[in-house]
């Protein structure tokens, strides 16, 4: 009988298509794998939220309640479903008011979210704070997350003393969430460990692999004890997605963990998926380049009981040797290389893709490596926030148009102004003071409170519009906008 057990929840449906995919499968797409996902013994099922409320409306004319509500009935409930939301932001990029972070939660639990996932881009407990309660009260198991990140003043202390802040909020569970694979996996066993040792709760890891190390990260998880770890199906896994759950269970049988998967049903999910990916390779720049079937016979055992046998010593220089090990391991399973841009860059593949696209609209890819070089200068004048949604979009932006311009900070975008006024929250660092001086130019003033609470109710006020005829269809409309405005247009022609 095995002595341990390590539980795996399930991304595919929402970071993996997410990362490889840029969130374009279909409802119907999905539903072709769901019943299987159901059944082969993942802890959780990541569905929704993050980009996909975004791209239902804006991409594949869909509604993203009905997607919700599909998937709860074919789960039989939301026990399973789990949601990411970007605190105060809820599901978009911007803080939004008390009144409607309540009432989208509300209805996203009623809906079918069983488990809400957590996040603020700069760890500011309080953009999480009315997103907690209201999941509590409402019935959801609260997950929160810490963006992982590396600044001088992202210490190991930093982490578990936002960790031991959020548990005395009263969450269920604390994840580390590694958004651009930064997580050094050296420093991955001494966080871990100071994890277990002091916080009480249940932890998950949630690793992208886009620098090649989540996978040993994820094998340090299951030595040091980490009670759950995210991954994703071939092939919406690895490159900047996540490590594969094919690959996962051969180290799990490897380190004699019971991790509850049924390995055959595995095999026929990534056989569908193969087919979902061929139909959505025009959205994926990863289709045709990378990825193939493969088994567990087609796994080098050696080099995953050589990656076990290190990993399990817990010294820096058994980790060290095993991270090219993985590498190996990952590339000769057919997926993508490792970017070790990310470790200066720190911008996750997905806003790479995305940077990479909007400079060859402006004619100007061939500025890209200069861009990367100036995100960190920018990111340290903006007090080392996580790069993660909304922030790595707008210091991304920030330091494209330092470049274009070749002088630095002669064009503030808005989104930038936003941030130095402390619109999103309060930055880990102090932001550069001249910036700050340079956003308030127009007589506005620094928020020092919680962001959110300086903004006025709107759902009191009257809505006259033709193609806002439920509660839901509101909610989408205050959200996001005019993309939700055309798609319920379109909806009820």
């Amino acid at each position: 009988m095995k002595q341990k057990t390590i539980h795996f929840s399930d991304v595919t449906l929402r970071d993996g298509q997410q990362s490889i995919a840029a969130t374009r499968m279909t409802t119907p797409q999905a539903m072709r794998v769901l019943p299987m996902l159901k059944d082969a013994g993942f802890y959780e099922l990541e569905t929704w939220g993050g980009a996909v409320p975004d791209s239902c409306v804006r991409f594949l004319n869909e509604d993203p309640w009905e997607r919700l509500e599909t998937y709860r009935d074919a789960l039989g409930g939301g026990e399973k479903i789990r949601a990411l939301l970007r605190g105060q932001n809820l599901f978009a990029y911007q803080p939004y008011p008390d009144d409607l972070v309540i009432a989208f939660i509300k209805q996203a639990i009623r809906s079918g979210v069983g488990n809400m996932r957590i996040f603020d881009a700069l760890n500011d407990w309080r953009n999480l704070q009315i997103p907690i309660i209201t999941s509590k009260a409402y019935g959801a198991v609260v997950d929160a997350a810490i963006c992982y990140t590396t600044s001088p003043v992202h210490t190991q202390d930093y982490f578990v003393n936002t960790a031991l802040k959020l548990e005395d909020e009263g969450v269920d569970r604390i994840t580390v969430k590694d958004i651009a694979g930064l997580l050094y996996p050296t420093d991955a066993l001494k966080l871990f460990k100071a994890l277990k040792s002091t916080v009480k709760l249940p932890v998950t890891f949630h690793g992208h692999t886009t620098t090649g190390v989540a996978l040993v990260n994820a094998v340090i998880a299951m030595q040091t004890g980490i009670d759950n770890i995210d991954c994703a199906i071939t092939p919406f896994a690895g490159g900047p997605s996540h490590p594969p759950a094919e690959l996962l269970t051969v180290f799990a049988d490897e380190m004699d963990i019971d991790h509850q998967l049924d390995k055959k049903l595995l095999q026929r999910i990534q056989a569908e998926l193969f087919i979902i990916l061929e139909e959505l390779s025009s959205s994926s720049p990863y289709y045709g380049k990378y990825f193939k079937p493969f088994t567990e016979q087609d796994v080098d055992r050696k080099k995953v009981r050589e990656i076990v046998r290190l990993v399990e010593q817990e010294t820096e220089e058994a980790v060290e040797r095993a991270i090219p090990l993985s590498r190996e391991l990952l590339c000769s399973l057919n997926f993508p290389e490792q970017d070790d841009r990310m470790f200066n860059s720190q911008i996750p593949g997905g806003m790479i893709s995305n940077l990479i696209s909007q400079l060859k609209q402006l004619g100007q890819e061939q500025i890209l490596d200069k861009v990367l070089e100036e995100v960190p200068r920018v990111r340290e004048d903006l007090g080392y926030v996580t790069l993660v949604t909304p922030t790595s979009q707008i210091i991304g932006s920030q330091a494209a148009f330092n470049v274009i311009t070749g002088q630095r900070y002669s064009i503030l975008s808005d989104e930038t102004k936003m941030l130095l006024r402390g619109e999103f929250g309060r930055p880990p660092a102090p932001f550069n003071p001249e910036l700050v001086q340079r956003a308030l130019e127009g007589g506005e003033k620094q928020i020092v409170y919680r962001p959110a609470s300086y903004l006025e109710p709107v759902l009191e006020k009257e809505y006259h519009l033709p193609f806002v005829r439920s509660h839901k269809d509101l909610l989408l409309h205050l959200m996001l906008g005019v993309s939700a405005d055309e798609f319920l247009k379109k909806k009820y022609e």
